[in-house]
């Protein structure tokens, strides 16, 4: 027996009907959960745990797999396997365009930021002119051509979101929305002052796995799926003049809505 035998991890169970990769899959989740092992933290070695349970190095490498899969763990070569770190929390509260924080000159991520007591970055900002694919185009009412402002945003340094912003282009074009800093307050503030106060948002949300692209931006590991998320803005007028087209690292974020009764 190794070191394991202390206590931080439990023995296999013979009368269960449940295969032995999964045994010891179980029992390094609940040891994660538990804290026994923290963020950051390396698994035991292939040779311990081979060693621990007397299995073969096959089944330590399925049981391994599974957590990976899970986006419990993460392998990095020739060093281990390693507890990973679960991003800082956003909370995406339904308050968060309030005008009363556009006025405070802050945007919506960096107000749930500071809530989060979190430091807000944006990186591998795009601004520029296209034209838009035909279901940003049906949102926004059929605009020839748009202002796109790609960007990516990250929490204590770990990127959390990808988004991308399409505004009609007679709207954006020469106004500092079409700027790499449109200024305190981000586009919404720009779009009021320009004068399209905003009325409300629609927003639809879905779940799925990311692309190959989308893994990378954001940095994410195996298992680890991604939540979609489209907002349409409207001004009083009723016209649509941004969408926001979303996509975030599902176990960074929780959706916090009040929604009223009456």
């Amino acid at each position: 027996m190794t070191a394991l035998s202390s206590g931080v991890l439990g023995s296999l169970d013979p009368t269960s009907d449940r295969a032995v990769f999964r045994q010891i899959a179980d029992q390094l989740r609940e040891a994660i959960g538990r804290g026994k092992f923290a963020e950051g933290a390396k698994l035991p070695s292939e040779s311990d745990l081979v060693e621990h349970y007397g299995v073969s190095r096959m089944t330590v490498r399925n049981s391994i797999s599974l957590l990976q899969g899970e986006g419990l763990v993460s392998s990095e070569h020739g060093k281990g396997v390693f507890v990973r770190p679960r991003p800082p929390v956003r909370r995406l509260a339904s308050d968060r365009f309030a005008r009363r924080h556009r006025d405070q000159g802050k945007s919506a991520f960096t107000v749930e930021a500071e809530a989060a007591g979190s430091r807000p970055e944006v990186d591998n900002l795009v601004v520029k002119e296209e034209r838009p694919t035909a279901d940003i185009s049906a949102r926004l009412g059929a605009p020839r051509k748009v202002l796109a402002r790609r960007r990516r945003y990250l929490l204590d340094g770990r990127p959390v979101e990808f988004a991308v912003s399409y505004l009609p282009l007679d709207l954006a074009r020469d106004t500092p929305i079409a700027q790499p800093n449109p200024g305190s307050g981000g586009i919404y503030a720009r779009l009021e002052e320009l004068g399209h106060h905003l009325d409300h948002f629609d927003e639809e949300i879905r779940a799925r796995m990311p692309s190959p692209q989308e893994v990378k931006t954001l940095r994410l590991s195996a298992g680890v799926p991604v939540i979609q998320l489209i907002r349409t803005a409207f001004d009083t007028k009723g016209r649509a003049v941004e969408v926001c087209d979303t996509v975030m690292a599902a176990d960074a974020y929780v959706l916090n809505y009040h929604l009223p009764a009456t």
